[in-house]
C-alpha cells in the first residue's frame, strides 16, 4: 500500500513537472511564429488604462515620418524652383508619382477627379509603403486588421457622405430598389463595403507575412539569397497590386454612388 501511495505521489509530481514545462514553453514565442506575429514592445498606463506599443505602431510611425519628410522636402524644392533651375531627382520622382496618380483617378472618376484625387493618392502611397515595409525587415502594418479596418471605415464614411450630399433623400430611397423587400439585402451590401476592402487587403498581406515568417523560422540556416525571390512577389508585386486594388475599388464605389 505504501508503494502505491509513493507511486501515486511520484506520478503527480511528474505530471506537475510536465505541466510546468508546457506552460513555460507556451510563454516563450516560437522562432517561426515570432517573425510574423505582432510583438508587444512597451506597456503604458494612462488613467488606469493599459496601452500597448507594438511593432505595428512603430512601423506606422516610421512610414508616417518618411511620408512627412519627403513631402516637406518636395514642397521646399518646388517653392524654391525657378524657370531656369533644373528639377532634381526628388522633384522628378514626385512629379512622376503625382502625374501617374492623377491619370489613374481621372481614368475612373472623370470630372470628379479634382475632388477625390488627394484622398486616393494618399491612400495609395500609404498602403504601398506599408506593404513594402517588409523589405526592410519590418512587419507590414497592413498585416494587422486594426490598420486595414479603419481604412475601410474611412472609405465607407466618405462614400456615404458624398452619396447623401449628392443624392440627398434619393440615397436612402435607393435602398428599397428595385423592390422594397430587398431593403435588408441592400443594407447588408452597404455595410459589406468596409469589410470587403479591409479583409481583402489584410488577408493578402497577412498571408505573405505568415509564409515568409514560416520560411525563415523553419529553414532559417538555409535562407540565403533565395528568399529574395519570394520577397519580390509578396512585398513588391503583391504589395503594389493590393495598393492599386484598394484604390480602384474605392473609386468604383464612390463613382457608383455619385456618378461621373
Amino acid at each position: 500500500m505504501g508503494n502505491g501511495i509513493l507511486g501515486s505521489l511520484s506520478l503527480v509530481k511528474n505530471i506537475n513537472a510536465y505541466s510546468t514545462l508546457l506552460a513555460a514553453d507556451a510563454k516563450e514565442p516560437k522562432e517561426s511564429a515570432g517573425s510574423f506575429m505582432i510583438q508587444q514592445l512597451e506597456e503604458i498606463t494612462i488613467g488606469g488604462q493599459k496601452l500597448y506599443i507594438t511593432t505595428t505602431h512603430v512601423c506606422l510611425f516610421i512610414i508616417t515620418l518618411v511620408i512627412m519628410i519627403f513631402a516637406l522636402i518636395v514642397n521646399k524644392k518646388i517653392k524654391n524652383a525657378t524657370e531656369d533651375s533644373e528639377p532634381g531627382v526628388i522633384q522628378n520622382i514626385a512629379e512622376l508619382v503625382v502625374e501617374m496618380l492623377d491619370n489613374m483617378v481621372k481614368g475612373i472618376m472623370g470630372s470628379k477627379t479634382k475632388k477625390f484625387v488627394n484622398y486616393i493618392s494618399t491612400l495609395f502611397i500609404f498602403v504601398l509603403l506599408c506593404n513594402l515595409s517588409g523589405l526592410l525587415g519590418l512587419r507590414p502594418p497592413t498585416a494587422d486588421y486594426g490598420v486595414t479596418l479603419p481604412l475601410g471605415l474611412i472609405t465607407f464614411g466618405l462614400i456615404q457622405y458624398n452619396a447623401i450630399k449628392q443624392n440627398k433623400l434619393g440615397h436612402f430611397k435607393s435602398m428599397f430598389e428595385p423592390i422594397w423587400f430587398l431593403f435588408p439585402i441592400n443594407i447588408i451590401g452597404e455595410f459589406a463595403v468596409p469589410l470587403s476592402l479591409s479583409l481583402r487587403l489584410f488577408g493578402n498581406v497577412m498571408s505573405g507575412t505568415v509564409l515568409m515568417g514560416l520560411i525563415y523560422g523553419l529553414v532559417g540556416p538555409y535562407t540565403v539569397a533565395w528568399p529574395s525571390v519570394l520577397h519580390v512577389y509578396f512585398d513588391i508585386f503583391s504589395g503594389c497590386i493590393q495598393a492599386y486594388v484598394i484604390c480602384m475599388l474605392t473609386m468604383v464605389y464612390i463613382t457608383d454612388k455619385i456618378g461621373d
